[in-house]
């Protein structure tokens, strides 16, 4: 059966797009132009679908990366409060050790940082199998996450910024912290080698939290505990 022109029209990426920009230029109003807005939503769109595999979910996918893209903007600007630090971390493909960082740190850090992961080389494959099954043996979901490329704005507006194996597709700007951790790629493991790098990733995470978040201690349940008085009960 075929679709309703009027409906197709209304389907259609660019209309689709549009609505997303429209309704993220509402959420930005006095922060960031509408023009911007837009070209951010458009360039995110075209940025993800180079590598996607499925186009079904893109434009959802483009709204949540241009949204995220347009708050980092908007915090190197001065506009949104970084109410606690931020930390980027970079591999490839961002299907792999930056996903597990971002997963464990968002784990951990029980809220008291904010996570971004990006790839020099995004896949449009999606998360390693292998890392969607190492996490959820110890709970961790990563169901709503996808690959994403690396913009500008995110650096600029990270407190902390991680590369692993990414070279130097970084930029570099003053006043942030740059580390790059060793890792083994997890593509080329297997179940027990990516076991491995998740649980090396996560004793970094500690250290890196216990820096950026102090003071930080790990709960029975694995995520941390805050010291009441200090961070709230």
């Amino acid at each position: 059966m075929s679709i309703p022109p009027v409906q197709a029209a209304l389907l259609s990426p660019d209309s689709v797009l549009r609505r997303a920009a429209e309704r993220l230029a509402q959420r930005f109003a006095g922060m960031v132009g509408e023009e911007t807005v837009e070209r951010v939503v458009f360039e995110s769109y075209v940025a993800l679908g180079r590598t996607a595999k499925v186009q079904m979910h893109l434009p959802a996918l483009t709204e949540r990366f241009a949204e995220d893209r347009l708050t980092a903007l908007a915090q190197t600007k001065g506009l949104v409060v970084k109410a606690v630090p931020e930390v980027l971390y970079i591999c490839v493909h961002n299907s792999g050790r930056s996903q597990m960082a971002a997963a464990l740190t968002r784990h951990l850090s029980d809220g008291r940082v904010h996570v971004r992961s990006a790839g020099s080389k995004p896949t449009g494959e999606g998360i390693l199998p292998s890392v969607i099954t190492v996490l959820e043996e110890i709970g961790i979901h990563v169901d709503q996450e996808f690959p994403k490329p690396l913009t500008d704005e995110v650096v600029r507006a990270a407190d902390a910024v991680v590369t692993m194996g990414c070279g130097d597709a970084c930029p570099l700007y003053p006043g942030k912290r740059y580390l790059d951790w060793e890792l083994a790629d997890p593509a080329t493991l297997d179940l027990d080698g990516v076991r491995q790098v998740r649980d090396s990733i996560r004793g970094r995470v500690i250290d890196l939290l216990s820096e950026l978040a102090p003071p930080f201690s790990i709960s029975p349940r694995g995520g941390s505990t805050r010291e009441r008085g200090t961070f709230g009960p």
